[in-house]
């Protein structure tokens, strides 16, 4: 039997999610060395990897409740990365211009589709 369409969304996004995270890791590696950088990567690392944990942690939800709670999470971490991501941009930390614009496009989209998911649950929750 196949993956209902549903499904294949969730697994798509968990891998979506981790990727993000491992691409952040990589492209952190790429900044300029300074006490700046490594307060800052050690910020965007928590963020982007939270971002992935945090959405597999929403699939396993038991509840609309406690999924909500979880996709609120993710939707916050997702848009602190994209928030470190600006300031590595305007810091110039990063040489890496063309990986930093995707990742700040990727941080965009995964916002946009979890706030999507979470405002859905509320409008469902809420009847």
């Amino acid at each position: 039997m196949g993956m209902t369409e549903k499904e294949m969304f969730i697994e798509m996004m968990k891998k979506r999610t981790k990727k993000f995270a491992v691409d952040v890791i990589r492209f952190c590696e790429s900044l300029k060395t300074s006490k700046a950088s490594s307060v800052i990567t050690y910020q965007l690392v928590k963020s982007a990897t939270s971002t992935g944990a945090n959405y597999r942690a929403a699939c396993k939800a038991r509840s609309k409740k406690e999924f909500f709670s979880k996709i609120c999470i993710v939707v916050e971490e997702a848009d602190e990365s994209e928030y470190w991501l600006k300031v590595i941009k305007d810091s110039t930390l990063s040489n890496e211009d063309k990986e930093l614009k995707r990742l700040l496009t990727e941080a965009i989209e995964i916002i946009k589709i979890m706030s999507k998911a979470k405002n859905s649950t509320y409008s469902k929750k809420e009847k």
